[in-house]
């Protein structure tokens, strides 16, 4: 058996008894074991994400199991039976990381690929759209989401409020409040990249990308009231299904596969193709095979693996780009800067966020928690004249070409832009029952809201989606209001 010892490496006498002065005296400030154990204890919690606070994650891989050379010159897609290592995070959105999983939240569902060329980071949610298209509005739409200054929780009122005067959002919500809102488990859900990325492959042929991962398990979810049981009877639900699963040797997995549209199409589109409130039809861009992720290891501590876990979207490999997603250009900066305020400017050096199929060499020096060695003796600067890391003058993706004035401009409308269509397509689809479910979901929130004016604003977003759409929503309001 191994001693115990202080953080400096002395061993601990006593364990169980604070040092006093005598046996019924006060305790001493000497008692360095009592002292560094408090303090530590006091520090060990960082601040916690602001959105996606509460979530689950695990390793496995991502086999390629169809040939998309044609499109990407991506190494870890370059050949039929690759296999890469991945780290998959699952969270839910709004809730704080003491929060319940079933909930009806959007789902994070970010992966971490340890390619040989670096770590390439995808931040998707189980939905291929989201509440808004510009990054400006994102501080206030989670705002709106999270817990009211004045009465610490989070209101109907507020959440509506702002969706009523977001009508871009209404796509979103119709997913939201539908029967795939709260997902059974992590494993009965679907993800995706939702932004639009950009492939090029070695000829320099260029590619608009959207990726979809399917879950192999089947699509299971929770009506509302399953939910509420389920949330209180056990918080820790999808985290604890996730991680048994695994350890049953029951290895979740996913079909990726990805639309791609040309980049010429983007431009005479009838609708923006970057725009993050709205799908490509498959009947325009069908779906095109890539692979299988598997995840088939748990972590070995929660807090190392998944709680520090970073994911920024900036993170490409050759082959991968951007594209002008506001949303995703906002989030190309975001992510990181999270991170370096919550893990430090060296997380990517902790193990979960370091490359593991490659190493990083560069001129990073410094700064809080370097525990490596900081390169030793090597110049920090570049260019050097010592052998050095030097640039490969080989950029990651094409450019893209941009033009006009900088400023803040209104988005350049294409033929089919608006922000209803889709959303009302979407309810068109669903079964009789689902209308049914999605609109009792919406009343259940909407009824609460005391503001007439927020909620006529609101009901007008259902009605111009699908006039029955909207009317049933007005009619089900007045139902619980009366």
């Amino acid at each position: 058996m191994s001693h115990l010892t202080t953080e400096s490496g002395a061993p601990v006498a006593d364990n169980q008894n604070s040092a006093s002065a005598g046996a019924g005296g006060p305790l001493l400030i000497q008692d360095q074991q009592l002292v560094e154990k408090l303090a530590r204890f006091n520090r060990e919690r960082i601040p916690e994400r602001v959105v996606h606070a509460r979530g689950a994650g695990a390793y496995g891989h991502l086999e390629v199991t169809d040939d998309v050379t044609s499109y990407t010159h991506a190494a870890f897609l370059a050949e039929v039976g690759k296999r890469t290592e991945v780290f998959v995070r699952f969270s839910t959105v709004a809730d704080s990381l003491g929060g319940a999983d079933a909930v009806r939240d959007p789902r994070g569902f970010a992966v971490k690929f340890y390619t040989e060329e670096g770590n390439y980071d995808l931040v998707g949610n189980n939905t291929p759209v989201f509440f808004i298209k510009d990054p400006l509005k994102f501080p206030d739409f989670i705002h709106s989401q999270k817990r009211d200054p004045y009465t610490g929780v989070q209101e109907p009122e507020n959440v509506w409020d702002f969706w009523s005067h977001s009508p871009e959002a209404t796509h979103q919500v119709t997913w939201l409040m539908g029967d795939r809102g709260i997902p059974a488990t992590y494993r009965h859900m679907n993800g995706f990249g939702s932004h639009t990325y950009l492939w090029v492959n070695a000829e320099g042929r260029a590619h608009w990308v959207k990726y979809h991962f399917r879950t192999d398990q089947g699509i299971k979810c929770l009506t509302t009231d399953e939910a509420a049981v389920l949330a209180g009877r056990d918080p820790n639900s999808h985290q604890q299904d996730l991680h048994r699963a695994i350890e049953r040797g029951m290895f979740p997995s996913w079909t990726l596969s990805v639309q791609l549209m040309p980049v010429e199409d983007a431009a005479s589109y009838r609708f923006n193709p970057f725009d993050l409130t709205k799908v490509w039809p498959h009947a325009d861009y069908p779906l095109v095979r890539v692979g299988r992720l598997v995840l088939n290891r748990n972590p070995e501590n929660v807090f190392a693996e998944v709680e520090q876990a970073a994911f920024s979207p900036n993170n490409f490999v050759p082959g991968i780009g951007p594209s002008p997603d506001k949303m995703l250009q906002g989030r190309l900066f975001a992510y990181g800067d999270a991170h370096r305020y919550r893990l430090g400017v060296n997380h990517t050096q902790l193990p979960v966020n370091a490359p593991h199929a490659t190493s990083a060499s560069n001129y990073g020096r410094d700064g809080a928690m370097r525990f490596d060695g900081n390169a030793g003796r090597a110049k920090n600067y570049e260019p050097n004249s010592f052998g050095g890391p030097a640039q490969t003058n080989k950029p990651l993706a094409t450019g893209i070409e941009v033009s006009g004035l900088a400023g803040a401009h209104e988005p350049v409308l294409h033929r089919d832009d608006d922000h209803f269509s889709q959303a009302g397509a979407l309810y068109r689809l669903m079964s009789g029952a689902e209308q049914s479910r999605l609109v009792a979901n919406i009343a259940g929130g909407l009824s609460r809201v005391s503001d007439d004016a927020i909620v006529d604003r609101a009901i007008a977003h259902f009605r111009a989606a699908d006039p029955a759409y909207g009317h049933a929503v007005e009619t089900a309001v007045k139902e619980r209001r009366s």
